[in-house]
């Protein structure tokens, strides 16, 4: 008997301490789920992974679904197995392990499922092998060649074009495109440069392979076409996309001219993400938005016409959770409303899962939970773009009441007049019933004593006889507790000395003052609120200070005030036990706040009215107003005038005047005190002004000169703010000395400062009379001062003589010739060409009429050249004199001389070098030239010799440098190089007179 009796008490121990495990463990959590997974048919691996893994106590087991049936991975241990949650499918098939897969994580607390991930099996098949056509067509007419993809999934393809070889993709520009859609290669307008071989190039990026299609033999016609309207043929369709997602459009039309594209959305501007690509041909909008949806219009437009096409542009979204469910522990016997709600296009349903099984749609409400309840709860929200799972464990209590967890406070402060609350909220399922004790008396509700629901004791207007002890007594079907606090009383605070209003100037300071008095065994902290949020005096160090040198004082200082300081302060004197509050206003004067509501009204010309209401005055009346204006012609505000000139602080309205007509304008309001000027007004609208004739007259009126039989007249052009209207142009009036009428030309344009007349009839050289006004579309402004201009001169008709040509190198030739002394001469065309090329490829130089000879240069070597020379004017080119002919020198020798030894003698350095002989093809050498400079500097003295060394000067300081090069007929050769110092090298005597020796020998050597 005892024996039983010690078994069934373990047996219940054990129980105990089994339930409790259970309530300190969780369901499961997923870490990991499955994705959607896409296996290249292809692929060497021959393994799939299904992803699994989830956390919980006790930790998790698992099983996997396909295609909502188990599957049983003892059965089939060669094909599936299982790494922790993990499915491994080995050598998959497609007819046994293409589907969907879920899984489905348990312990004691109850089961989950993870989202649905599809299995499904990737290929892309070659093309087929059959020969394809040629294509011909006329040059100067579309075309488009059919890529037609073979079998393939998924639909994720990439295509590209060969020409004639691998790797040689054609390159896309306005005049060809490949749709990533189809694939096709479209040619706005054929070109013989077309003609080739194309094979369609098509990628797989999920199986990672690509394929080619057999060539496309294109044949350009020589029958060219005169061209065509543009013709749309990539078209869009209407498209649904998810929000967030990037959106691809694509239009491409043939035509000729090649069609140039626009994009638009109908009676809606552009998306701000939008971004247009490939020539126009690409429309990417990306992060698209619900606002984005709507229609788009693609438009090919070319010189002979237009062509136009429209789709709509859908955006949905995935659903996404607005509130989801988490883990709820509830009484036994509670009412229970579990809100989940998700948002999406189209609005998601809603249904339940519990412990993996379906187990309602809709709300979940529970009116009377029992412990069956408890379990792991899946809310599933989908719509046709997928599915969204929240998962959490609803744990359904039933407990004895217990001050375990949340104990009762052994005491409890109030102060004396205040507020007392005893808490008592003890754990117990069901709901226990409460009551309260204080020694034998029982509490029940009264004008001073409360009771609330959640069992807490109220007592409110404390007094000293209310200190003591009380008990709170619980019950319910499971059992009963009680727990008890001492309620301790301590006396008020107070604020003796409160805050008083304070007035002042901005960037003063001002002192808010707080002294109070409280239970001398507390401690007292001061609070300042600013319109009932805190101040924070440490980060706002620059304008806020506290007094913390006196005991019990608040005393807040307000640094260099500011007009947002103003407003209510409270100071809050704070104990553990209670609070006391004291407020005052805080004034601050300063310059006005900006006015508001600007309007502009009666524009006219060079007037408008503008209204506004009036901005604060910050205590200060508002004495005047300034206007200010901004054009386009400055960035900076400029004070407007106005009429009266100054605007008194009570009006509301002003004239603005003196402003240029048609001129675009915003303006903007500051009010001023006797403190200052306050912050300008936000700038009105821009508007423009009506428009006005013109009221200048154009400047620097003149002209002449041009070309045979004409007149030509320039002016300086008005500037933009002169215009003072619309379609503005200019008047160009002339007339000869001995004509009555003036004849009037319109130049339409507004930015031209030139105007040509040209008249077979005109004498060259005559006085003309000219003057020129603008006008716009109000009317036409004043005449410009009249000027006197000639008209051109006839172009020369006479020879340059005397031409001659000097060689003066191998790359430069003196060309001179005698001028011809008459006024209709302003220059002179020297025009000069190699006699193996063509005369109208000829180079030509142009000089003054002053000038009497130039320099030809950079010619080429041993080269026969044509020479002739002609007289201009602006009316153009006289006849050209006889061409010379003349044969540049040879190349200079390019080989460099070899400087062999610098030797200093005395104050002398001797600098010696081999001789340079120069080749069947390059000029013979004359002698040398040596240039002697200080180095780092350009500038030196130049040296001529005919032998192959020469003495210099010593340098006295710093180091110089001698620079040799050879002197021939056709130029000077390449430089050689020796550096020699200031200051002797300390060369010994026996090598000294040795290299004396040999220079004395060298002397004697010449060419």
């Amino acid at each position: 008997m005892k024996l039983q009796s010690l078994t069934s008490y373990f047996v219940a121990v054990c129980f105990i301490f089994c339930l409790a495990d259970e309530q300190k463990g969780y369901g499961p959590i997923f870490e990991e789920q499955p994705i959607d997974t896409v296996y290249p048919e292809e692929s060497p691996e021959g393994r799939v992974s299904m992803n699994c893994r989830a956390r919980g106590i006790p930790a998790p087991t698992y099983k996997w679904q396909r295609n909502n049936g188990d599957i049983d991975i003892k059965a089939a241990k060669e094909h599936h197995s299982m790494v922790g949650g993990n499915l491994e499918i080995n050598n998959p098939e497609k007819s046994r392990d293409e589907g969907k897969y879920m899984c489905i994580a348990s312990n004691v607390h109850g089961s989950i499922r993870s989202r649905e991930a599809s299995l499904n099996f990737g290929y892309l098949y070659p093309f087929t092998p059959e020969e394809r056509h040629a294509v011909k067509i006329r040059e100067g007419v579309g075309a488009v060649l059919l890529c037609d993809p073979p079998l393939h999934y998924p639909d994720d393809l990439s295509y590209r074009w060969v020409l004639n070889d691998f790797p040689e993709f054609i390159m896309l520009d306005k005049r060809r495109y490949v749709s990533q859609t189809n694939g096709n290669l479209y040619i706005a307008k054929v070109e013989a440069s077309d003609k080739g071989n194309y094979s369609c190039f098509v990628t797989s990026n999920s199986v990672t392979k690509s394929v080619f299609s057999s060539f496309i033999p294109l044949i350009p016609q020589a029958d060219r076409s005169k061209g065509y309207l543009p013709d749309i043929r990539v078209k869009f369709k209407d498209t649904y996309a998810l929000l967030g997602q990037n959106v691809t459009l694509e239009c491409f039309a043939l035509g000729n001219p090649v069609p140039d594209i626009r994009w638009n959305k109908y009676l809606e501007p552009m998306p701000s993400s939008a971004d247009i690509s490939m020539s126009g041909v690409v429309l990417k909008i990306f992060n698209i938005q619900f606002e984005d949806e709507g229609t788009y219009e693609c438009e090919a437009e070319n010189h002979r016409g237009r062509d136009t096409h429209s789709a709509k542009v859908y955006v949905q979204a995935y659903p996404e959770w607005v509130e989801h469910i988490n883990d709820t522990e509830r009484d036994i016997g509670s009412e229970f409303h579990w809100p989940c709600v998700a948002v999406g296009k189209p609005l998601p349903t809603i249904r339940w899962l519990k412990n993996g099984i379906p187990y309602l749609k809709g709300d979940l409400r529970f009116s009377n939970l029992k412990q069956e309840d408890t379990g792991m709860y899946q809310c599933v929200a989908d719509n046709i773009h997928g599915m969204i799972y929240s998962n959490a464990e609803l744990k359904v209590i039933v407990l004895a009441p217990t001050f375990e967890f949340s104990p009762m406070k052994k005491e409890v402060l109030a102060a004396i007049g205040g507020q007392a609350i005893i808490e008592c909220k003890p754990r117990a399922a069901p709901r226990p019933k409460i009551t309260w004790s204080r020694g034998t008396e029982i509490l029940r509700n009264s004008t001073r004593i409360r009771i609330w629901y959640d069992g807490s004791l109220e007592i409110i207007n404390v007094t000293a006889a209310d200190a003591g002890n009380y008990t709170c007594f619980v019950e319910n079907y499971k059992g009963k507790a009680n727990g008890s606090s001492t309620l301790l009383t301590t006396a008020a605070t107070k604020i003796v000395l409160a805050p008083t209003n304070v007035d002042v100037i901005v960037g003063l300071n001002a002192t808010m003052q707080c002294i109070a008095d409280h239970d001398h065994s507390l401690d007292l902290t001061f609070i300042w609120l600013l319109n009932g949020y805190p101040i924070d005096v440490d980060k706002e160090s620059d304008h806020y200070e506290r007094s913390i040198m006196i005991k019990n004082n608040g005393e807040l200082i307000v640094k260099n005030a500011q007009l947002r300081h103003a407003g209510r302060y409270t100071c809050v004197a704070q104990s553990i036990v209670d609070n006391a509050t004291a407020s005052a206003d805080l004034v601050v004067r300063g310059p006005p706040g900006p006015p508001g509501g600007l309007k502009i009204e009666d524009i006219k010309n060079t007037s408008v009215i503008i209204t506004w209401s009036r901005g604060t005055d910050n205590h200060s009346p508002i004495s005047n107003y300034t206007v200010q204006s901004k054009t386009f012609l400055s960035d900076y505000w400029k004070d407007a005038k106005t009429d009266p000139p100054v605007i008194d602080g009570n009006v509301e309205s002003a004239k603005v005047i003196d402003l240029i007509p048609w001129m675009e304008y915003e303006f903007r309001i500051m009010a001023t005190n006797i403190l200052g000027k306050g912050d300008p007004s936000i700038p009105s609208q821009k508007i423009r002004t009506e428009g006005s004739p013109p009221n200048v007259a154009p400047s620097e009126v003149g002209g002449g000169g041009g070309s045979n039989r004409e007149l030509t007249i320039t002016w300086v052009p008005l500037p933009r703010e002169y215009h003072f209207g619309n379609n503005f142009g200019y008047v160009v009036a002339f007339k000869s000395f001995d004509q009555n009428d003036w004849k009037r030309v319109t130049v339409p344009q507004p930015e031209v400062g030139r105007y040509v007349h040209k008249d077979d009839s005109m004498s060259p050289a005559s006085q003309y009379q000219v003057k020129v006004r603008a006008f716009n579309n109000k009317g036409e402004g004043p005449f410009s001062l009249t000027a006197i201009i000639f008209s051109a001169d006839d172009a020369p008709t006479e020879t340059p003589r005397n031409v001659k040509v000097k060689v003066l190198s191998s790359t430069d030739t003196s060309v001179s010739w005698q001028s011809i002394f008459s006024s209709a001469v302003t220059g002179y065309e020297i025009r000069y060409w190699p006699s193996r090329g063509r005369e109208v490829e000829a180079n030509k130089v142009e000089v003054g009429s002053q000038n009497f000879s130039v320099r030809l240069e950079n010619l080429k070597p041993d080269t026969h050249y044509y020479v002739d020379v002609a007289a201009k004017n602006s009316a153009g080119t006289g006849p050209s004199s006889s061409r010379l002919a003349f044969l540049t020198e040879k190349a200079p020798p390019r080989q460099r001389p070899r400087i062999i030894s610098s030797v200093k003698s005395g104050s002398k350095y001797i600098i010696t070098w081999d001789h340079v002989k120069s080749q069947s093809n390059e000029s013979t050498v004359k002698g040398y030239k040596v240039l002697y400079r200080p180095d780092g500097q350009f500038n030196g003295t130049l040296y001529k010799t005919g032998k192959h060394y020469i003495e210099v000067p010593a340098p006295v300081k710093g180091q110089y440098v001698v620079e040799v090069r050879v002197h021939s007929e056709g130029g000077d050769g390449e430089v050689a190089q020796v550096k020699i110092p200031g200051v002797a090298a300390g060369i010994s005597p026996s090598c000294l007179g040795l290299l004396l020796s040999a220079i004395g020998i060298l002397a004697f050597l010449e060419f």
